[in-house]
């Protein structure tokens, strides 16, 4: 036991007594004990063994004895409990540049806050604006923070890998000598958590050494780690590994298909080729037993070859994909311009950043011909829920916005907590009064599977409940989902005529595609909302089309893509 592995035990319980707001003499004496034993000259062991601790200046008896002990022993009791005591995230939390032991204490202690990515979501929400000692600066300081700490993890969310590698494909795309490009992977396949980056790229052997060299210096790359004739690996600034393949053209469908995967699809393809006397891999299609390779112009030619209908990227997870293909079964997947509006998203009423008018005409923009308000309920205190009267205050505004408003509607809707005992956050008399009414569990999160399950069951069961927000509540790489059975959730939602969103914001992409195709079995709309919070959040919209189109969902399984007319009609027929 070395005295950095003292000291540093020294500082971390100094921050968990920091933490949990103990006395700060008590807190100092520890972060002050390990700069005392991490600057020792005099071997660590020895003064142990001698027991002459505590003859060091600021090493006090109760520290000495704690010290003695971890050094003999390898073990600190003391240390175990106490950081049994405290939720594991908040510790992680400082790891955030600027926020401290007492801020994020603050959090705990008023928002219940104890995960980076309910942090995350809290500054998306817009919750730390009005906390003591906090502010829209701070508020935008720990975003920053939270991005720079998440460079370092090995798994990413979607938005953000999509990001980065859009901007290596636009530059790689235009070089000389490209002449096919693309990205692979499961980006490609839109899971909603990304390992790497995988890219592309057909060209003439010439070439290739250019293209390598041009991809090895790309302004966004932090440093290469391996570069050869035809691939190069690098790690971005952004925190994400990327690698670069150059093959010739006849090749690229090939290894287009090879690399987009999942590996589960690709077995299952190769298993099927070779049925049908053809071996196949990242190079080509080959005639068994000659092994003469069979052209293929396209990722379709190799499908259409095989006797398959072309299968979309987000479905090769070999969950059926392959059979409807022989079978001419596929889904006519969802389309980002099938969508004519959205539903959950929030204004100033209550944790939003825009007003009623300006969320519309940012909806506007985006071709749509309808948008939902959800502000939160009167519960919510820390989203600034709305009570009945301003309930009421913000249907005046809406109606008269509609009154003026020509080819556009906006739908009065809410987002209310589902309480602890199943029943919702405002009563019948004003549900009633809503278009639609979102029903989400914001709080009580840890209690068992069969009473949540239950919780949100019952909620399901009141006349004006329309959907259900973000079924799990899940925060992606941050939270895991809360305990929950949701096939019995979906069961009941079908049993009562209801619906449950596909939550688009990147952080939570929730309900998860793997229960998108149950739900739609099951015949449950499934409306694709972005939970909003400002204009901008509108377009992660397009993040649950993802997600809908990996669950096999078409157009007719999406509310989204109805008139405002059916839209009304709809809801009118749910609430009756």
């Amino acid at each position: 036991m070395n005295k950095k592995d003292v000291a540093h035990l020294l500082e971390e319980i100094g921050t968990l007594l920091e933490l949990k707001n103990e006395n700060p003499f008590k807190v100092r004496a520890y972060h002050n004990a390990a700069r005392i034993i991490n600057g020792l000259i005099e071997n660590l062991e020895e003064l142990v063994a001698n027991g002459q601790l505590r003859s060091i200046k600021g090493i006090g008896e109760g520290l000495a004895e704690k010290i003695t002990e971890f050094v003999r022993t390898g073990r600190l009791p003391y240390y175990e409990e106490l950081k049994k005591s405290l939720p594991p995230g908040l510790e992680e939390m400082l790891a955030i540049p600027g926020l401290g032991p007492k801020r994020i204490k603050a959090l705990y202690d008023t928002l219940d806050i104890s995960m980076i990515g309910e942090l995350e979501y809290a500054c998306h929400e817009n919750r730390l604006l009005d906390l003591e000692g906090f502010g829209i600066k701070m508020q935008e300081n720990i975003l920053k923070g939270i991005e720079q700490v998440r460079r370092h993890s090995e798994k990413h969310l979607f938005p953000t890998a999509l990001e980065a590698a859009e901007s290596l494909l636009s530059e790689i795309s235009r070089l000389k000598g490209v002449i096919r490009s693309g990205i692979g992977g499961s980006l490609r396949r839109r899971k909603e958590v990304i390992g790497d980056i995988d890219i592309l790229v057909s060209a003439r052997p010439a070439e290739a050494p250019a293209i390598i060299e041009a991809f090895a210096s790309h302004p966004d790359v932090e440093h290469v780690t391996a570069k050869g004739e035809t691939k190069s690996s690098v790690h971005l600034k952004s925190g994400i590994n990327a690698d670069l393949r150059v093959i010739n053209d006849k090749e690229y469908p090939f290894a287009l298909h090879y690399f987009t995967g999942s590996k589960e699809h690709n077995i299952a393809m190769r298993s099927l080729a070779k049925k049908r006397g053809i071996k196949m891999n990242e190079y080509g299609l080959f005639r068994e037993p000659s092994d003469k390779l069979i052209p293929c112009a396209d990722e379709e030619g190799i499908f259409r070859l095989l006797g398959m209908s072309y299968i979309p990227p987000e479905l090769r997870e070999d969950m059926g994909e392959i059979d409807a293909a022989i079978a001419g079964r596929l889904p006519e997947l969802v389309e980002n311009n099938d969508l004519r509006g959205t539903f959950h998203c929030h204004t100033k009423y209550s944790d939003g950043v825009n007003t009623v008018g300006q969320m519309a005409a940012a909806a506007r923009v985006l071709s749509w011909e309808y948008l939902g308000i959800a502000d939160h309920s009167q519960s919510a205190a820390y989203a600034n829920g709305l009570d009945a009267a301003r309930v009421k205050t913000q249907w005046k505004e809406i109606d008269a916005f509609n009154g003026t408003s020509k080819g556009f509607r906006v739908f009065k809707g809410t987002e209310t907590d589902i309480l602890p005992d199943g029943t919702l956050d405002f009563p019948d008399k004003v549900l009633s009064g809503f278009d639609y009414v979102v029903i989400s569990v914001h709080s009580k999160f840890k209690i068992s599977e069969a009473d949540m399950t239950k919780r949100i069951i019952k909620a399901l069961k009141n006349k004006y409940a329309t959907m259900v927000g973000h079924l799990t509540g899940r925060l992606l790489l941050s939270r895991e989902p809360y305990p929950v059975d949701v096939q019995a959730v979906i069961d009941a939602a079908a049993d009562y005529g209801k619906m449950i969103e596909i939550n688009a914001h990147p952080l939570r992409l929730d309900l998860d595609w793997r229960w998108c195709r149950y739900a739609k079995e099951k015949g449950i709309l499934l409306p694709i909302n972005p939970d909003a919070h400002n204009t901008d959040g509108l377009r992660d919209t397009w993040y649950g089309v993802g997600t809908a189109r990996k669950g096999w969902l078409e157009k007719k399984d999406v509310l989204n893509t109805f008139t405002a007319a059916q839209v009304e009609k709809r809801f009118e027929s749910i609430h009756q």
